[in-house]
């Protein structure tokens, strides 16, 4: 049994002059009807006359090369204006002339190149052949004749709109195409950034600790196992970020579990940062991409800790509240160096970004009496 379900995508993978088949055969064959027999336009007023071989023709070239309307516009306008011309130059007056609007219309939408200088020559043909028309003995007047013209002309300005709206949503397509390629590689480049900036900087730290515990064999066994364990984690985190480009594996940021935080505080403290950590509140069941926004913000503070504040007491307080995730990460000026960030700043621009798209609110700076604080409100979207 055939699948009617189907049968417009089968449809559509056809040629398209097959496509255009049916409407040519609509205007062709009921041409030949007695019934509509003088039932198509009729242009100079000159006296209708019964078919015969020259009919067939001028019916042919106006109906069956509207199947070209698409593949050969040019083509199919000029063959349908030729046999409208016979047409009404031999007073058949076919029903099949009503392909004109339709091949101009087709013409104006499809045309590629040339569509001034064939819309010229359509004029200069038109004009002759109301000459001619005149010429057979035509009743027709000058004002009929330019109110034909006028008509025809609507019907190509028509097709020109048609074509200017498709190149106008064909633009919009493409640029929206751009923009989402543009966020997803800025998405990826702030998720390269927060895992390899993090777990770098930890195991650059831990081995510029090790220099100095040759004598303490135990302490340097245990310093060169953290950064061994960093590694591994840096690793497996970016086997996640290429699992998120591969479209097999799905789309979308990973979530974050709660228990990462307290793994992630402990692989800082163990680098030599102390930290303080509390948390507050209960996660919600489902917070979208909440919970690992909060876990970046975290993150991306505790690295710039560990790079610009090494040895600084550094606090770490995560509240979940019903609607939202607040986060705080305040490293006082007490340790080796300025607690003040003093990089490119991407880290925290991509922060903001983050909480931004998630409708939050994001601060970072020195504060009154030394050290730096970063602070983040990030909405979770759970019903109330």
């Amino acid at each position: 049994m055939i699948d009617l379900r189907r049968v417009p995508d089968r449809w559509r993978t056809l040629d398209v002059t097959v496509r255009d088949l049916p409407l040519a055969l609509l205007l062709f064959a009921p041409s030949f009807v007695p019934a509509l027999h003088n039932a198509g336009t009729q242009l100079g007023g000159l006296p209708s006359r019964p078919l015969d071989m020259w009919a067939l023709v001028a019916t042919a070239l106006e109906g069956l090369s509207l199947t070209l309307r698409r593949r050969a516009p040019a083509t199919c306008v000029a063959l349908v204006s030729l046999g409208f011309a016979l047409d009404q130059l031999r007073a058949y007056h076919s029903f099949a002339g009503t392909a004109l609007p339709i091949a101009l219309l087709s013409a104006g939408s499809h045309l590629e190149r040339r569509r001034r200088p064939t819309a010229l020559a359509l004029s200069v043909a038109y004009v002759l052949l109301a000459l001619a028309l005149h010429r057979l003995g035509g009743t027709e007047t000058v004002e009929e004749f330019a109110v034909f013209y006028l008509a025809t002309a609507l019907a190509w300005g028509v097709g020109v709109r048609l074509r200017s709206t498709r190149a106008m949503e064909a633009e919009r397509r493409r640029r929206v195409a751009e923009d989402t390629l543009a966020a997803e590689r800025a998405r990826i480049a702030r998720e390269l950034h927060d895992v390899v900036t993090h777990h770098v900087t930890a195991m650059v730290v831990q081995s510029e600790a090790a220099r100095y515990l040759t004598a303490a064999p135990e302490r340097l066994d245990a310093t060169l196992t953290a950064v061994s364990d960093t590694g591994r984690r840096a690793i497996a985190d970016l086997r996640h970020l290429l699992d998120l480009l591969n479209p097999d594996q799905g789309t979308g940021d990973r979530t974050a579990p709660v228990g990462e935080l307290r793994t992630l505080v402990e692989q800082t403290r163990t680098a030599g940062q102390p930290v303080e950590f509390t948390e507050k509140g209960t996660p919600a069941t489902s917070t979208g991409s909440a919970d690992l926004v909060a876990y970046r913000v975290v993150q991306e503070a505790l690295t710039n800790a560990l790079k610009y504040a090494r040895g600084s007491r550094t606090s770490v307080h995560v509240h979940y509240g019903v609607k939202e995730i607040t986060v705080e990460v305040v490293t006082d000026g007490t340790g080796s160096a300025a607690a003040s960030p003093g990089g490119s700043g991407r880290g925290l621009n991509g922060l903001r970004q983050r909480v931004d798209v998630l409708g939050g609110a994001f601060s970072a700076g020195p504060r009154t009496g030394g050290g730096f604080g970063v602070q983040a409100r990030i909405p979770t979207g759970s019903p109330s």
